[in-house]
């Protein structure tokens, strides 16, 4: 009977031989993820997250997972949903979380609590198209983060803590240039 490593909610097992399958053979690393968002009226939109392709293979997630973006009301909306930058945020957070809970499992890292405070500064000026602002995005993006781990020194979970920065997708996705291609199909 075998038995399962598990650390921090994570198959430490299956966490090492999906490791040991990317360093074989690359390709399993590639994934294109996708989202697939429509207007409801307002300041309101729905999200749907159903599908991403995996080494050229399209897969399934067990559920549709629906968000809901929306506008408070200073800003004109409904207040339905959360807006999408603070759905950035919430992005950033998760990531870093997920790459935090694996990399400490992996380590042997017993934690015991874990969360991130996100804060980010947007002056929309550029966005309502009047000059003289900065950029339309984030000007700085302030995160804390709370670690306490049973088996752990604060010197250990704060070299983590860089180490998930440093590998974390989604800093990388906001912190670095991506090429965005965008096209209109017109009904």
């Amino acid at each position: 009977m075998a038995t399962t490593t598990a650390r921090n909610g994570v198959d430490v097992d299956r966490l090492v031989q999906t490791i040991g399958a990317i360093e074989q053979d690359p390709g399993i690393g590639r994934f294109t993820f996708k989202a697939k968002t429509d207007w409801t009226g307002g300041g309101t939109s729905t999200g749907r997250i159903s599908a991403f392709t995996h080494a050229g293979q399209e897969s399934a997630h067990a559920d549709t997972h629906t968000l809901v973006g929306s506008e408070p009301a200073v800003l004109l909306g409904d207040d339905a949903g959360a807006n999408a930058v603070e759905l950035v945020l919430a992005a950033l957070g998760f990531c870093y979380a997920v790459g935090f809970a694996y990399n400490a499992a992996a380590r042997g890292i017993d934690l015991e609590e874990l969360s991130y405070e996100l804060e980010g500064d947007v002056d929309l000026r550029t966005f309502v198209g009047l000059g003289g602002g900065p950029r339309a995005g984030f000007t700085e993006i302030r995160v804390k983060g709370t670690a306490k781990a049973s088996n752990a020194d604060a010197a250990t979970l704060e070299e983590l803590c860089q180490y998930v920065q440093d590998t974390s997708p989604v800093r990388d996705i906001i912190a670095n240039a991506t090429p965005v291609v965008t096209d209109l199909e017109v009904r």
